[in-house]
C-alpha cells in the first residue's frame, strides 16, 4: 500500500466565541482568539490517501480527479471566507480548527467516490505550531 499527500492552501478568518457562554468566560477561554473582529490564518491542509499501485496507469489516484474533489468541496467554499459568518457547518459550532477538520473530514467522506482510494488522514496547519490531524477510515 503507498500513501499519498497532497497539500491545498487557503486562508479563512474566525473567532473562537462560544454563544452560550458569557462574553467574560469566552474571554478568559479563547484569549485575543475571541477578538469580537475575528483573526485570520493562512492554513494548509494536506489530504492523505493510501492504496495500491494501479497496474494500467502506475499511480494511486488520478491527481487531478482528487484535487478536483478537494477543491470543490473543502477549498473553494472556506477560502477567503468568514467562517463564523460564510460557512453553515459553524452556524452553531465554534469554529476551532478542531472542529475544522472535522467539518472538512465530514464533508469529504460523504463525498469521496467509491473508485478512489482510502481517504487516510487530512491534517491541517494552523500555525507553525498548531497542527491538527485527523486519522479517516473511508
Amino acid at each position: 500500500m503507498i500513501r499519498l499527500t497532497r497539500s491545498y492552501p487557503f486562508s479563512a478568518s474566525h473567532r473562537l466565541h462560544a454563544a452560550s457562554l458569557s462574553n467574560d468566560v469566552n474571554a478568559d477561554l479563547y484569549g485575543k482568539c475571541n477578538n469580537p473582529y475575528g483573526h485570520g490564518h493562512n492554513y494548509v491542509m494536506e489530504v492523505t490517501v493510501a492504496g495500491d499501485v494501479q497496474p494500467r496507469t502506475g499511480r494511486v489516484v488520478d491527481l487531478g480527479k482528487l484535487d478536483q474533489l478537494v477543491r470543490s468541496l473543502v477549498v473553494a467554499p472556506l477560502d477567503h471566507r468568514n467562517l463564523n459568518e460564510d460557512v453553515a457547518d459553524f452556524a452553531n459550532v465554534v469554529p476551532t480548527t478542531e472542529n475544522l477538520v472535522s467539518v472538512i473530514q465530514t464533508r469529504l467522506k460523504n463525498r469521496w467516490p467509491p473508485d478512489f482510494p482510502k481517504l487516510s488522514r487530512i491534517r491541517i496547519f494552523e500555525t507553525r505550531k498548531n497542527i491538527f490531524e485527523v486519522q479517516v477510515g473511508a
